[in-house]
């Protein structure tokens, strides 16, 4: 495998990368992060139930799809640290992933457009393909490391809510969502991480440029001297030797 051709590897791991982005997004929108449901024993009144978001919170009765009290400034108040926390983690998880995605991007468009010829002139402003790729792996396992470990934590709040309240907490499928799309940046960091392992030799410095210069590299530039290699002045100075 080379670092000059787009691999099935970096376009599978664009694709993946963009739909966990999208379930980060959903899931960081949705309304059902937590569900208090309320139990009435009156046969007249129905059972309410309370779904917490991030951002809203919306209190149904069961069998209704209306939504009896819907508070459009819940992001304001919210009184639940795990909630709190998370108000923050995945809007910073979706702008990791998301530069992430562009550098994996240019990277691809770089190695599938570029010339064959090398320019001199432009040698010092050639893109890293590869290396946009291994930095683009390091983003996308940062941001599922930073949306992955406060979803879980709701999960572990919930059980504390019960313990200090009622057992009429739980977490709803938002949780799910979210897990779901790290695990999504995690596959995409990995299959980045393989391309980059499988076509990079072992000896190469880290970041090592995509071009490899052939053989006839040489013909484009000026030959110059062992001496003028250290100096960029060389100055010969003749020496008059006098015989008796």
């Amino acid at each position: 495998m080379g670092c000059r051709d787009v691999h099935a590897a970096t376009v599978l791991s664009f694709l993946c990368g963009i739909a966990s982005v999208a379930g980060l997004f959903a899931g960081t929108m949705l309304p059902n992060w937590r569900k208090l449901r309320l139990i009435t024993f009156n046969r007249n009144e129905k059972n309410l139930t309370v779904y917490t978001g991030l951002w809203v919170k919306c209190a149904r009765y069961d069998g209704s799809s209306d939504c009896l009290m819907y508070d459009t400034t819940w992001y304001s108040s919210v009184d639940q640290l795990d909630l709190r926390v998370l108000q923050f983690a995945l809007p910073l998880s979706i702008l990791i992933a998301m530069g992430a995605l562009l550098l994996s991007l240019i990277g691809m468009c770089n190695t599938a457009f570029r010339s064959s010829v090398p320019n001199i002139k432009l040698a010092k402003c050639l893109v890293n393909s590869a290396g946009c790729h291994l930095v683009a792996g390091l983003l996308f396992f940062l941001a599922g490391t930073v949306s992955l470990s406060p979803s879980i934590w709701v999960i572990f709040y919930n059980i504390h809510l019960n313990k200090k309240f009622e057992p009429v907490f739980t977490f709803d499928y938002a949780v799910y969502v979210t897990i779901a799309s790290a695990g999504g940046l995690f596959m995409t960091s990995l299959l980045l991480f393989i391309w980059y392992c499988a076509c990079k030799s072992l000896p190469s410095p880290f970041w090592q440029p995509l071009y490899s210069h052939p053989p006839s590299m040489h013909t484009y530039s000026q030959p110059y001297s062992a001496r003028s290699r250290l100096s960029a002045i060389e100055i010969d100075i003749p020496v008059v030797s006098h015989t008796t």
